[in-house]
């Protein structure tokens, strides 16, 4: 027997530490790591022990005779990234992380701020607090008066285990050497500078979730959004509850063929009384309920081999019951200049990729289920045309050539095609923006550092004590699990810089952060007030299906809280 991982995997590697024989793979000293969809299980040296399974925070790993429904492919998949040889020219015994002993002449702890409650900011309280060598104080920020950023937010409702990470985050929140201050919005309540000099460091951890524009013409009409806004809406995101869409019309276009696209297309075809058994907003089950959606068309720029989606989330498209997912042939087949450098690698899970599109049905033929997913390849969006919201998105065919960089590129020819829909969801990536205070780089919508560290625009000189982890360091990348390895770098930078008295002493105590906050924002919440919102969304259900039942408001969270 081995074991197996599957969809749901997080990347954050806690499998690999707790292997006895090495058997996971890629690991985070392996250079394909960071680019990886997932981690790997060597079925010919697995030992049957289960330590990974005990491990895994979101319960992705499972037995080979006992595999999820619809899983079964994922055998297959764990044995293909072993037939590669480089895959297979590894240590036969796990390599332990070294942890550099510091040595520090300053009294007391050592203090740092982290902006941001999301993976990224957790894993890195979480490399801080881990350090048994040094007293470490750790507090983190949040605007919002709840945690855990992105997962709570940004995760599907329907991927229950993956927001399982939780609770690794909850372990590192209990500590007492952690405090939380929700509804505590940096540059609003509190400066950069006044954060600063109340702690040696300041790590910012704030993502990128901003979504960026397609730039063509009719993309403000009624009826097209950004799938940033339909993911935030869903999931009961405050700023974004009081979205409207309308969901009357029978089709849906989709732009963009990442995660997220594919995440968006699910949602919007499941059935309802299976979001009824997850955490998705009240609001959004209501609107879903009464969808007359149909028909989700995904439209990749690219093709098949090129998309930017997991193979494991187009996996998951298969176990909506009530959809079909289809493909145009013409599309599904890979063009010459693909098929040539998919031979040249034999070991590239892009094989793996095209030939699940390849293998889906075709669109074209009797539709089967009421109703269904259409992968489209090789179209870019040109326009979206309409009297005043929504009524046909223009599309150009592309061809596909080899860039500068030898990355196989879209081109696009003279051939265009009108498609009638009344929604248009874009899903073409994710920027971040300005933080007062801290450079930024425009071009790339980052805060540019090295190794982690904050540097001023177009140097490498640091900026004293300022760190950054996550997408506002390395952009939109990676999957939850990536945020642990990325958050250990920043802190073994600062960490260095703290051993080598590169970070200054802090000019004020934290009681004085207390006080400053108390007088700026009345309305902030400790950690014990979101385990006081936690039970309540838990509790509502009253022992239904549904996990939790999300407050959408800050006034309905700080209302539960006992603030107002």
């Amino acid at each position: 027997m081995t074991f197996v991982i599957t969809r749901s995997c997080c990347n954050d590697a806690t499998c690999i530490s707790v292997c006895p024989v090495n058997c996971i793979h890629p690991t985070p000293d392996e250079p394909d790591f960071g680019p990886a969809e997932m981690l790997y299980i060597d079925p010919d040296q697995c030992i049957d022990c289960g330590a990974c399974v005990d491990a895994c925070p979101v319960e992705a790993i499972a037995p080979d005779f006992d595999l999820p429904e619809g899983a079964e492919q994922f055998l297959a998949i764990n044995a293909k990234y072993f037939e590669d040889p480089a895959h297979l020219d590894y240590a036969p015994v796990p390599v332990q992380r070294e942890t550099t002993p510091i040595t520090v002449t300053q009294d007391g702890a050592l203090r740092v701020a982290i902006v941001g409650s999301g993976p990224a900011a957790c894993y890195a309280a979480e490399a801080l607090l881990d350090r048994s060598d040094l007293a470490v104080e750790v507090s983190m920020f949040e605007r919002l008066p709840v945690p855990w950023g992105l997962v709570r937010y940004g995760v599907a409702p329907d991927h229950q285990q993956t927001k399982a990470v939780t609770k690794l985050f909850e372990r590192t929140a209990r500590r007492p050497d952690m405090a939380f201050y929700l509804n505590v919005e940096i540059g609003t309540h509190v400066s950069h500078d006044e954060l600063l000099t109340r702690h040696h460091a300041v790590i910012y951890a704030v993502g990128a979730a901003h979504d960026r524009s397609m730039g063509i013409p009719g993309e403000h009409l009624r009826g097209s959004h950004s799938a940033t806004e339909f993911v935030g809406w869903y999931n009961g995101h405050p700023d974004l509850a009081g979205t409207g869409f309308d969901l009357s019309c029978e089709r849906a276009v989709i732009i963009g063929n990442g995660n997220v696209a594919l995440d968006v297309a699910r949602v919007l075809v499941s059935d309802v009384d299976e979001l009824a058994k997850t955490d998705i907003a009240e609001h959004a089950l209501e609107t879903l309920a009464a969808s007359n959606i149909s028909e989700v068309m995904i439209i990749g720029r690219r093709g098949p081999a090129q998309a930017a989606y997991t193979i494991s989330e187009m996996l998951s498209l298969n176990q909506v019951p009530t959809t079909e997912v289809v493909a145009y042939p013409e599309e599904a087949e890979l063009d010459a200049l693909t098929r040539a450098q998919l031979n040249s690698d034999p070991y590239s899970m892009a094989h793996v990729k095209a030939e699940i599109i390849k293998q889906l049905p075709s669109a074209q033929a009797k539709r089967r289920r009421a109703k269904r997913i259409v992968m489209r390849y090789r179209l870019s969006p040109v326009g979206i045309e309409g009297d005043a919201s929504v009524q046909r998105v223009r599309l150009v065919r592309n061809h596909l050539a080899v860039g500068t960089d030898g990355v196989i590129v879209a081109e696009p020819t003279t051939q265009q095609e009108l498609l009638d829909c009344g929604l248009v969801l874009r899903s073409v990536g994710y920027r971040g923006r300005p933080i007062a205070g801290l450079p930024f780089d425009g071009s790339t919508h980052r805060v540019p550092t090295r190794h982690g560290r904050v540097v001023r625009e177009g140097t490498d000189e640091p900026v004293t004590g300022v760190y950054a982890t996550g997408w506002i360091k390395r952009g939109p990348t990676g999957f939850i699990g990536t945020n642990k390895q990325d958050a250990q770098d920043t802190v073994d930078a600062l960490l260095d810089d703290y051993a080598h008295d590169r970070l200054r002493n802090p000019q004020a105590t934290c009681a004085t952060l207390d006080e400053l906050i108390g007088a700026r924002q009345p309305a902030a919440l400790r950690y014990q007030d979101w385990q006081v919102i936690d039970k309540h969304e838990r509790s509502a259900p009253a022992g239904g299906p549904r996990p939790r039942i999300k407050l959408v408001t800050v006034e309905e969270m700080l209302k539960v809280a006992g603030r107002v």
